[in-house]
Order: structure tokens, then C-alpha cells, then sequence
């Protein structure tokens, strides 16, 4: 069960001989700024080193600010037509096509991830920065003619300043492409802050922007360690946004470190999404839309299905499909072309994903499937694991745990159902199975996420915002709300004409 699929007969790529080295990006310029020290990523497939970057310190993050602020402050950016930022977004979608397989490599050689899906993340990206090209030209404000004859009001839309953009490791182009074109889109500048796991394709992209016309000092980018780095972006005053997308922990930390100057707060952060699946559902769909749901990036994704809730007519039924299809799931070096599912991408979150799986022996959850890591040579690959008679108050119902496990609880009724559904403190996504149309559409009125997919499961394009309720996060990304999300509004009162006066003559 669950071999590691290393014995195709496809070509295969292969990890670099030496890592490539990297500076930072500071106003337009390479640079190892103040390190004195640098970060080496080695690849988690393959071990051995694939990059090395800068680690940054509190130093890099005024230069990178400063540098951002002047280009906001005294720059063209902020007062550009959209016609303008449009067309050096659209250069840069252009940019990405062209580089789409240097990029995809950079990115299975930090994550860890399928070089297939590695490669649909690069062009789905390249799409969003086209889109977000139509947002720069489609942003406007409003206007009130109906308050009489003596006064027009106006409503604009302005770019809020300068943002601190914090992105993950698990997706770094992905994410940072539903994020970094709405940002300029609106006319902001940027201090950019990869995972230090994950940092090349984001510096790589740093590079495409320069060649597409990006103005010095409107992007900039600072690799190292978050813990230091982060916090000094979050709490620095002349930041006025700052976009973190992780964990609901550190989220809390940025929200605390944003209070020194009341710097507008986008998060973007964990979720314990359920897949509620009905007994008049299409079965067959479900099941592989929720091993793919768990199996997606080695289940290290954010809007991951990872609680099936299952009427219980249906729930042995589709729980046998569930469990036929994983044994037949790909696992293994993410340079095969047939391989579905690569490593896990750090060896501390491995421990992590495997101390949950033995939690929730402990608490009494039946194993159905997996449960271990799997032995290779290299990489840290791990069976997917699913879980039945799973109790809400259990700890692997209730926390996030980012890997590819699935926990099964079954219910009896529609409010059951919504219910066990909501019984989080997260919303960040869900997804329901129903033929029937008046369930579906009460359902998703009745479940507390951000985004909800019927008779689906993670899909969609740049089109809808994402983000999410509760403790997933604060704030919208992409869509035209991806965009608004990073300016303000402002009210304009015009008198027109003689302006009655207030002391009598």
C-alpha cells in the first residue's frame, strides 16, 4: 500500500548539481544588504542543497521600507493610470509564460511538490496576473448626484501606501499571484517577505517585474527568518498594510505587532474544512474530489477537505471508495511526471503531521488507511491517513493539522450536518455533495466559510474573492475585491455654486 512511486519508466529531471545562489531585492538592486549570514534550502525530495539566500536582518527591513516609501511617497507608481500598471502586469504575465518551466523547477525543488502541479500553479498564476491587469484599469470610486442642486458628492478610491506582504511556504508563487498583482493593480508599493524555505520563485519573479518596467523601489524583496523579519515588517510605522497569509498563531502576532501605528491588517490563515457529503450525492465524484481534497500538495493546503461529514446511510459506501481510491494515489520524487503526491516539506512539520495521526490513536479514532511515513531513500513521504468514528471533541476534528489526513464523523440530520459542519473556530472553506438543489443552496447559506464549493472541491479562478470567517482570517483576496482590498476610501463634497453663509451680514 502507498509504494513510492519511483520506478516509472518516464523521464525523469533531476535536482542541481550546486544551489543556486540568490541576493535580495532592494530598490531596484541585487544585494546581500547586512547579512552576514546566509539560509540554505535543501530540496525535501532530494537532500541536497538547491538554494542559498541571504538571511536579512531588522537593517534590511528599514533600507527595503525606506526605499518602498520613497517610491510611493515621491514616485510615478501611486499617480500612474491604471493603462500603465496594467501594461507592466500584463509584461510580467507574459514573463512567466516564458520562464513557466524554470519556475516550476525552482518550485519542486523547495516544496517538495509535483513538477506537474508545480507547473499548473506557474500558468493558473500567469492568468491571475492577467486579470489583475483588467483590475488596474477597471478600479473606481462612485458619485452621488442626488444631494440637491448646491453639492456633488464624490467617493475615490486611493492605494492605501506602503504594504508588507508575508507569504507561505506552501504555495510561494501561487499565493504570492493572488496577491502581488491586486497590490500594484491599486498603486501600491511592496516590501515582499517569503518563507525562508521557500524564496526563489519569488525572487526570481522580483527579477521578470524589473524586465517588464517596474519602477525602482516599488517591489521589494528580503529573504530570512520569519520570526525576525516579520515582526519588524509588522510593526514598522511607515508600513501602512501588511498581508500575511500562514498560520492563526503567528496571524494573532501580526495583528499585535500592526497596533503601533493602526496599520490596516489582510490575513489569510488556517481552516479545518469540511466536506459534507449527502446521501443523494453523486458518491463516485466525492470520493475523488476528497482524496484529491487530502492528497493535494501532501494535504499541506490551507482550503484542504479534511473532515468528511457523511450522512450515514452512505457513509460505508463511500468510505470504501475513499479508501480503493487512495491505494491507487501516486506518491513520490515530485521529478516523475506521473507522481500525484511528492514530500512533505520540512522534517519538523512531518513530526508534527505524525504526532497528530498518533493523537488521534490515543483518543480512540478506528485507522483505516495509512498512518506512517513512508520508507525511501531520500524525502519525507507519508501515507495518506484516514480516520472514522471521529468524535467532534477529538483533537484531530478540531485542529488543523496541514497534512494528508482525513477524519470521518457521520450525521443523521440536515441540522446535524450544519452543525458538525460549523462546529469550528475556523471558515475558511467547505465543500457539499447533494443532487438536490434545495439542500445544496441551504446549505451553503448555512455554512460559516469563505468560500464554498458544491458538488466541487477546490476550484475556481481569479474571478471570486477568497478569505476567510472567524479565525481564518481577515479581509478578501483577489476579484475586484482583491483590488479594493488595498485602498481607501475617500468622501469628496463639492458646493456648487454660492455657498449660503452662516454669520448674517
Amino acid at each position: 500500500m502507498f509504494p513510492v512511486n519511483n520506478n516509472d519508466n518516464t523521464p525523469r529531471l533531476a535536482p542541481p548539481l550546486q544551489p543556486r545562489r540568490f541576493e535580495m531585492f532592494i530598490d531596484g538592486r541585487w544585494t546581500q544588504g547586512s547579512a552576514t549570514a546566509q539560509v540554505t534550502r535543501y530540496s525535501p525530495s532530494h537532500e541536497v542543497p538547491v538554494s542559498v539566500y541571504p538571511a536579512a536582518g531588522v537593517d534590511d527591513v528599514q533600507q527595503a521600507v525606506a526605499a518602498a516609501r520613497r517610491a510611493f511617497d515621491h514616485g510615478t507608481w501611486a499617480r500612474s493610470s491604471g493603462a500603465l500598471r496594467a501594461g507592466v502586469l500584463l509584461r510580467t504575465a507574459a514573463l512567466i509564460r516564458q520562464h513557466s518551466e524554470a519556475l516550476a523547477l525552482q518550485e519542486t525543488f523547495e516544496t517538495g511538490k509535483p513538477i506537474s502541479q508545480a507547473r499548473g500553479e506557474v500558468l493558473g498564476a500567469a492568468g491571475i496576473w492577467e486579470y489583475a491587469a483588467g483590475q488596474a484599469q477597471a478600479l473606481h470610486g462612485d458619485s452621488f448626484n442626488n444631494l440637491g442642486d448646491s453639492l456633488l458628492g464624490l467617493v475615490t478610491r486611493e492605494p492605501v501606501g506602503v504594504v508588507g506582504l508575508i507569504t507561505p511556504w506552501n504555495f510561494p508563487f501561487f499565493i504570492l499571484a493572488e496577491r502581488l498583482p491586486f497590490i500594484l493593480a491599486s498603486g501600491c508599493t511592496v516590501v515582499a517577505k517569503p518563507s525562508e524555505l521557500t524564496s526563489g520563485t519569488t525572487l526570481m519573479l522580483a527579477g521578470l517585474m524589473q524586465e517588464a518596467g517596474l519602477p525602482d523601489g516599488v517591489l521589494n524583496v528580503l529573504t530570512g527568518p520569519g520570526a525576525v523579519l516579520g515582526q519588524a515588517i509588522s510593526a514598522h510605522a511607515d508600513i501602512d498594510m501588511v498581508s500575511f497569509t500562514g498560520s492563526t498563531e503567528v496571524g494573532r502576532l501580526t495583528m499585535a505587532a500592526a497596533t503601533g501605528n493602526m496599520k490596516k491588517v489582510g490575513l489569510e490563515l488556517g481552516g479545518k474544512n469540511p466536506q459534507v457529503v449527502f446521501a443523494d450525492a453523486d458518491l463516485d465524484a466525492a470520493a475523488d474530489a476528497i482524496v484529491f481534497g487530502i492528497c493535494f500538495n501532501a494535504g499541506q493546503c490551507c482550503v484542504s477537505g479534511s473532515r468528511l461529514i457523511v450522512e450515514r446511510s452512505v457513509e460505508q459506501a463511500l468510505t470504501e471508495k475513499i479508501c480503493a481510491l487512495l491505494d491507487k494515489v501516486r506518491i513520490g520524487d515530485p521529478l516523475h511526471e506521473g507522481t500525484q503526491v511528492g514530500s512533505i516539506t520540512e522534517a519538523r512539520h512531518l513530526e508534527r503531521v505524525l504526532g497528530y495521526i498518533e493523537q488521534g490513536r490515543r483518543e480512540g479514532a478506528r485507522l483505516l488507511r495509512g498512518g506512517q511515513r513512508i520508507e525511501s531513500p531520500t524525502g519525507m513521504y507519508l501515507q495518506p491517513t484516514v480516520f472514522a468514528d471521529v468524535t467532534p471533541q477529538m483533537v484531530i476534528a478540531r485542529e488543523e493539522i496541514f497534512g494528508p489526513v482525513l477524519t470521518i464523523t457521520a450525521f443523521d440530520s440536515f441540522e446535524q450536518a450544519m452543525a458538525l459542519a460549523n462546529d469550528t473556530p475556523f471558515g475558511l472553506a467547505a465543500s457539499l455533495w447533494s443532487r438536490n438543489l434545495e439542500t445544496a443552496l441551504q446549505a451553503t447559506r448555512q455554512i460559516k466559510a469563505g468560500r464554498v464549493w458544491v458538488n466541487t472541491t477546490i476550484a475556481g479562478g481569479p474571478e471570486l474573492p477568497s478569505g476567510g470567517f472567524k479565525q481564518s482570517g481577515i479581509g478578501r483576496e483577489a476579484g475586484r475585491y482583491g483590488v479594493e482590498e488595498y485602498t481607501e476610501l475617500k468622501s469628496v463634497h463639492v458646493q456648487l455654486g454660492a455657498r449660503t453663509p452662516w454669520v448674517s451680514a
